[in-house]
């Protein structure tokens, strides 16, 4: 299972610590107006709750994520839509990028540019993401075989330990269910969310283009439109040396 590379590693933690710029707010906003349209109550719109949750962990003030589901009912807020661009980045990486955005005109090309001014290309639709599944993915702080029998008993598909944690991955169906039984199960939920997984890795092993595919990564990840990049490539190398 894809998900072992240093860009999923540095992926979480920076969504943390990119609060300071307020960046996240803006990202993690659209997401919540977004699931808002499914309810505004999430304790009946558990795709609400999750994105409140991590609104939350990386301390959103409450008010900012009133504002953000108050929006599906504002008339005169502009409409968001959700857009998927695929892209192939240094080494010939598959990349795919969602974005919540009220103005394609202006996600696609700051999208574009980001990419190419830093080695990426965007390409055609469907030629990137038949090589990604679209699963849950649930990031929990628990190690060890006791904490992986709660994950499959709790009807993951898959678990893998990782940067003192495990990482777990479910049908797309079945995200908010297995999250649930997690949390009752009593072990610690630090994010859930619905991913494009690499059905493959591609190994990344020279660290000239890991750095390359890393300020790549970074460039589009850092544009307010953008909520989440996936990659199926898996950086065998340390980039900091």
């Amino acid at each position: 299972m894809s998900g072992h590379s240093k860009w999923a590693t540095t992926h979480r933690q920076k969504a943390i610590v990119d609060a300071k710029r307020g960046a996240i707010f803006t990202k993690i906003g659209n997401q919540i107006a977004i699931a808002a349209r499914g309810g505004t109550d999430p304790a009946t719109n558990s795709a609400l709750a999750m994105a409140i949750e991590k609104a939350k962990a990386a301390n959103m003030p409450n008010a900012n994520i009133q504002r953000a589901i108050d929006r599906v009912n504002d008339k005169n807020a502009a409409a968001l839509e959700e857009v998927t661009y695929e892209a192939y980045g240094p080494g010939g990486v598959g990349i795919i990028v969602e974005a919540a955005t009220d103005n394609k005109n202006r996600t696609y090309p700051e999208i574009r540019t980001a990419l190419t001014k830093n080695g990426g290309t965007m390409a055609d639709a469907g030629s990137v993401m038949f090589q990604f599944t679209r699963k849950g993915v649930i990031r929990v702080a628990a190690t060890g075989e006791d904490a992986l029998l709660q994950v499959l008993d709790a009807g993951a598909e898959d678990a893998v330990e990782e940067s003192g944690g495990l990482t777990v991955y479910t049908d797309m169906k079945d995200l908010a269910k297995v999250r649930a039984a997690l949390v009752q199960a009593g072990l610690n939920v630090e994010d859930a969310e619905l991913q494009y997984v690499a059905n493959n890795d591609v190994p990344v092993g020279d660290i000239e283009t890991a750095r390359k595919l890393m300020k790549v990564l970074d460039a589009v990840e850092e544009l307010d439109d953008v909520t989440n990049v996936h990659t199926n490539a898996d950086i065998t190398v340390d980039i900091d040396e």
